[in-house]
Formats: C-alpha cells, structure tokens, sequence
C-alpha cells in the first residue's frame, strides 16, 4: 500500500516538473506574440531607444538665427494656430492693448477652439490677445483681425505683406486663425520662426505666452477663465518653454517657442509633429544644451 502511494506521489511530482518546464519554454512565445499584437495596433506608440523626431519639419535656431538642427525646415507645412504669432504682431503694431472691440456675427459663429464669445460683446484689445494667445480663441482672432484692418480680408493682406517685409518668403495665410481655408495657405518651419523672432520683439507678446492660466472680461461683465493649449507648461520641466501651440487634422500637431540659456534665446519651430512634445524636448535638449 505505502509502495503503491509512493509510486502515487513520485507520478505526480513527474507531473507537475514537466508542467512547470512546458510554461517556462511557452513564456517567450506568448510574450512575442502580446508584443506582435501590440505592434499592430493603430495608436502609434512613443518612441523607444534612440530618440528620432517625429516632426515632419523642425528647425532649432539662436536668437541670430544660426541653425543648430534643421529637418526639412523649408518644407511647405500647414500654420495651424501657429498663424496666431503673426495675427498678434499685426494687431499689437495697430490696435493699443485698451482699445474696446465689438464681436462681430462672424466672430461669434467661427468654429472652435473659441472663448464662446457672443455677437454685440465688448472686449479690449488686450483680452482678446490673451484669448488667441493662451485659448487658441478663433473668435477672437477674427474679432482682432477686424478691428485692426476693417475685415479679415484686409487684414489677411496685411500678414502677407509682413511675411514677405520679415524675410518670410514662403508663407502664405488664408486667415487670421490657421483653421482650414479653401484659399491656399502653408508656411516653413523656417518661416515661421522669422516671424516668432520679429513677435518676441513685443513686450507684450512676450509675457502673453508666459501665462498658464488667464481671466479676462467682456465690458458688461462676463467671466472667462483661459488655460494655455502649450502643455509644456504643466509637465514639471526644470525649465519653460514658452510658444504658440497649434493643431489641425491636416497639421497635426505644431509649435513654435523659445527656450533660454545664458540670457540667450533659441527658437524652436515644430511641425506634423505626432509626439510633440517628446520632440520639443528632445532637440532642445539635445542641440541647445538646455536640461529641461
């Protein structure tokens, strides 16, 4: 009897040996298999290893403009709300910041990003700068845009002739917000961190885009509660980046700012950016000698 349950128990710790070494060798396939799985999902993963940048154009330049990285940063690209830099230069060389504006019906009907302003409303010059700066406010763009020419197509001809004046010479903007237009519209990298260099040059400007938060009010009262679109601001870096963020399904993901060193400024310009803020980091990092 006590040689048949030995025979028993030594059957089953057999057993069990070869069970555990048949998971052990299964392990590495079925990891590689989750592994293969996950590759083939559709949301594209973060980059791993040596960092490569996902921007389809970026250039990285001091504050004299010499170039420290450059990837296709003469590539025709859409501006998306990047177009907002040269709306603010035009109206802050046009409009005193205490001017009050009145929301036009198609301010107030453009689509979002927007503050919701409404028809009749009165903000001054200065709120609304606030707005397209920090909310990415279309309506108030166009609300500017307005004031300072008398229409938006007015004040689209004064941005072009600006771009050319700068040197930005393969720039062409449709509208004062950078939203899709059936006219034509594009920029470069290169571009477009010209015309960030001649907006730094307004006070202004320069402390708009230092904000992470803002409140404005419309004459009569109204309470907006502004938040900046650049998350660079709330992701814990040593050091701010400060910018102008921008976003269309046909841009995809953009930015153009400045990080400083040594009281020196450097400008980064990035866009189709799929993970802009890995890139972001990464060439400032890497090509400034900025630890952020």
């Amino acid at each position: 009897m006590k040689t048949a349950a030995m025979h028993k128990i030594h059957r089953f710790s057999v057993v069990m040996v070869l069970a555990v070494f048949v998971c052990q060798a299964l392990m590495p396939s079925m990891a590689e298999a989750r592994r293969k799985a996950r590759a083939h999902t559709a949301v594209p993963a973060k980059p791993t290893g040596p960092f490569k940048v996902t921007a389809k154009a970026a250039l990285f330049v001091d504050d004299r403009m010499r170039v420290l990285y450059d990837k296709d940063a003469s590539r025709r690209v859409f501006p998306a709300s990047t177009t907002k830099i040269m709306t603010a230069l035009i109206v802050l060389e046009r409009l005193p910041l205490d001017q009050l504006v009145t929301i036009s019906p198609k301010a107030a009907s453009i689509l979002p990003s927007k503050i919701d302003a409404k028809a009749g409303e009165r903000y001054t010059v200065r709120d609304l700068l606030y707005c397209a700066l920090l909310n990415s406010a279309n309506d108030a763009a166009i609300a500017l845009a307005e004031a300072a020419a008398g229409s938006e197509k007015q004040f689209v001809t004064l941005m072009n002739d600006r771009a050319r004046w700068i040197g930005a010479k393969h720039t062409l903007f449709a509208n004062a917000h950078g939203l899709p237009s059936d006219d034509p519209q594009f920029t470069t990298a290169y571009d477009m961190a010209l015309i960030f260099r001649e907006a730094m040059k307004k006070p202004f400007f320069r402390e708009a885009i230092q904000f992470r938060y803002r409140t404005v009010f419309s004459e009569a009262g109204r309470k907006i509660v502004l938040k900046s679109h650049n998350k660079s601001l709330f992701q814990g870096w040593k050091q701010d980046v400060y910018g102008k963020t921008g976003y269309t399904r046909e841009a995809q993901a953009c930015f153009v700012g400045y990080a400083e060193k040594d009281s020196h400024q450097y400008i980064i310009a990035v866009f189709g950016c799929p993970h802009r803020w890995e890139d972001v980091k990464y060439i400032i990092e890497h090509y400034g000698g900025i630890n952020l």
